[in-house]
């Protein structure tokens, strides 16, 4: 694996560093003593699929109330998406700032995603799955969201969103 910073401090890209031959690949996902020695210590304890059945679903923007803020590990095992995390930390000097990646079954890449950061994605492809890997088990009643198109963020979306939930097309705006 190997492991390149984003414009965000506590968001980084994961690519994969795969074996191939004859058969084709082979390549490590998640190792906990490779993640701790590139100085980003993560351990899932919970993994979960999102299935999306048309281009241009969007999800998100979510993240978790303080004190139960998630760090999460984000992979396309089928299809593409367009990945996006907006830094909601007060104190960070990248406050409000946003980065997006194309994560996608072909690339193999994946975005780790710090605590204090709203996630969303658009699918790019129909019928595009997206592994999450969380760093502690979901506990109802934290989970928040703000606006995917809130001003304050300035997200660059390659497309509408054609399919969003209601509670995704109504999270307020950042500031509200």
């Amino acid at each position: 694996m190997r492991f390149a910073a984003t414009a965000i401090d506590g968001v980084t890209v994961v690519e994969l560093d795969p074996s191939t031959d004859e058969r084709g690949s082979f390549a490590r996902l998640h190792c906990p003593d490779a993640f701790a020695a590139a100085g980003h210590p993560f351990v899932p304890a919970q993994t979960s699929l999102s299935r999306n059945i048309a281009a241009h679903t969007l999800r998100g923007m979510h993240y978790e109330a303080p004190p139960r803020a998630e760090v999460k590990l984000v992979r396309v095992t089928r299809g593409a998406v367009f990945d996006v995390a907006v830094d909601l930390r007060p104190d960070s000097a990248t406050y409000l700032r946003w980065v997006g990646a194309e994560l996608s079954a072909d690339n193999g890449r994946a975005l780790l995603i710090g605590a204090g950061m709203a996630h969303g994605f658009i699918t790019l492809e129909p019928d595009t799955d997206v592994l999450y890997q969380i760093d502690r088990m979901f506990e109802p009643g934290h989970g928040r969201g703000v606006r995917w198109n809130d001003p304050a963020f300035g997200i660059v979306w390659p497309a509408p969103p054609v399919v969003i939930s209601e509670r995704d097309a109504t999270y307020p705006d950042h500031g509200a």
